[in-house]
């Protein structure tokens, strides 16, 4: 347990880390961009005028239109990205007081990528082409309402497999999760079988998981969700707080447990979809940034969800930054990198979990 501030401590650095990471990362990629000169164009998209040279002007402009045309809104989309798996894992934890729930173990993020796949698949003539703002928009709104769909089919097969023992059976839901991703991920490679060659082409990039094609337009929506799922995360943290102590604890204190673990339970689904459409599935955020940020600060204060939206973004951003420069001239999907840490850290829950149930 962290004292007050000791944890104000650890959020200032990471605060400062996550500022520093957010630039920082803007210097890796195929173009030779120096850590100068991302700072610069960030700080000033105007100081290549106040050159000398023509041919530092020219590459100075350069430079300031690959960081905030490609390199800004990916690396933005990460941090989003990752605060939001992070965040819907805690509200997933919390819950159901499983610390071994994700929105991937428990085949959310799988059941919103059949969403994406089939409507892109089937109908995916309700996609229209044009560069105009509210195409893209419509689009993406598109991706998210079919992502949202599957992730609610995740949602009701878990609570009638749990039924009122949501919080209690912690292995049965976590047996339940990765069985619906299995047959979410059945789904989804018959769907690829039976699909033309350019349905595959332009379903694969949400299965693998990527950042590559990240616009300014496609960062709205999450963000909005994941202000307003922090917000609500803030405001009810009392009743989280309650349902760790468990369900006949919370509702002593007044709590209607069953429609406020629906509730955020639709919500973190919500976040989950409105990420998988833009990035794909990306599994293990949400159990490995939890844990984490409880190391050195406590779920009780009021830092801690706003914590572990910062190191979720953190994490994911240096993932994607070894993603596109492990290898030369190849980018690697995010859910290779995601998959060897989280499978990791999740075995070693489980040894710890056995352990405690021995000596217990």
């Amino acid at each position: 347990m962290t004292n007050p501030h000791s944890a104000l401590w650890w959020f200032a650095g990471l605060l400062a880390l996550s500022i520093f990471s957010l630039v920082a990362a803007l210097s890796f990629g195929a173009a030779d961009i120096s850590m100068t000169q991302a700072f610069q164009s960030v700080i000033d998209k105007g100081a290549h005028h106040v050159l000398a040279n023509d041919r530092d002007i020219s590459s100075t402009a350069l430079a300031e239109q690959i960081v905030w045309q490609l390199r800004m809104p990916r690396t933005l989309l990460a941090f989003i990205a990752g605060g939001g798996l992070a965040l819907a894992g805690l509200m997933l934890q919390t819950v159901t007081r499983n610390p071994l729930a994700d929105p991937y173990l428990f085949g959310i993020s799988s059941g919103a990528t059949v969403g994406v796949v089939l409507f892109m698949t089937f109908a995916g003539s309700a996609l229209v082409s044009g560069d105009a703002w509210f195409l893209s928009l419509f689009n993406q709104l598109s991706l998210s309402v079919a992502a949202f769909v599957g992730s609610l089919v995740a949602i009701a097969i878990l609570l009638a497999v749990a039924g009122s023992a949501i919080g209690r059976q912690v292995e049965s839901m976590l047996l339940a999760g990765v069985a619906l991703s299995f047959l979410f991920s059945a789904i989804t490679s018959v769907t690829l079988y039976f699909s033309d060659p350019q349905a595959i082409s332009a379903v694969i990039f949400w299965t693998m998981g990527s950042f590559a094609r990240a616009q300014w337009l496609q960062l709205l929506l999450p963000f909005v969700l994941l202000l307003c799922t922090l917000a609500v995360v803030l405001l009810f943290r009392r009743q989280l707080a309650a349902l760790l102590l468990g369900d006949e604890s919370a509702i002593t204190l007044g709590v209607n447990v069953a429609k406020f673990r629906l509730a955020m339970l639709l919500l973190s689904s919500l976040l989950t979809a409105s990420l998988v459409a833009v990035c794909g599935g990306i599994g293990f955020v949400g159990l490995m940034i939890p844990h984490l940020v409880r190391l050195f600060i406590s779920q009780a204060q009021l830092l801690h969800p706003i914590a572990v939206c910062l190191l979720g973004g953190l994490f994911m951003v240096w993932v994607d930054v070894i993603a596109r420069t492990l290898l030369s001239h190849q980018e690697l999907p995010l859910g290779i990198i995601t998959g060897l840490l989280g499978s990791g850290f999740f075995l070693s829950l489980m040894v710890v979990r056995f352990r405690r149930q021995g000596q217990s």
